[in-house]
């Protein structure tokens, strides 16, 4: 029997009795800062054979805050409705910690963007976060 990866996590947790649209959007960016960081780490191991070290460095520059920021404003023309709602949710969480690295504004998109992709994730939407990777990745390729 085949299934999904995400349904084989939630099938090996004992309770999983979560309504996914009940979460807060810093769950959700929780979760999407993970899937992202996987997506960029998976993206460059197949395309630079390098370092890990150097494999660490090229991923900074995808997953930083700001770097995530500028992904968001390019995308926001891209994105449905529902989906710029989860950025505007995930931009106006209050997280209660300040950014290290990144000024305030880049640090809140990024977040926008990281709850827009935990969001996806969790509701099965693996597709469109493919698209969105791909657009991504196109636009990375531009620059």
């Amino acid at each position: 029997m085949e299934r999904d990866l995400f349904d084989g996590f939630k099938s090996i947790s004992k309770d999983w009795g979560v309504d996914i649209k009940m979460l807060s959007p810093l769950q959700f960016a929780y979760i999407g800062d993970a899937v992202y960081e996987l997506f960029i780490r998976t993206y460059l191991i197949g395309m630079k054979n390098i370092s890990v070290n150097e494999l660490h460095k090229e991923a900074i520059e995808y997953v930083k805050a700001k770097a995530q920021a500028d992904i968001t404003h390019y995308l926001e023309d891209k994105l449905t409705e529902e989906e710029w709602q989860m950025v505007k949710r995930g931009r106006n969480a209050k997280s209660g910690s300040a950014p290290k690295n990144a000024n305030l504004l880049d640090y809140r998109y990024a977040t926008g963007f990281e709850t827009l992709i935990g969001f996806l994730y969790l509701m099965g939407r693996y597709e469109r976060i493919l698209e969105i990777f791909s657009m991504i990745i196109d636009e990375g390729e531009r620059k």
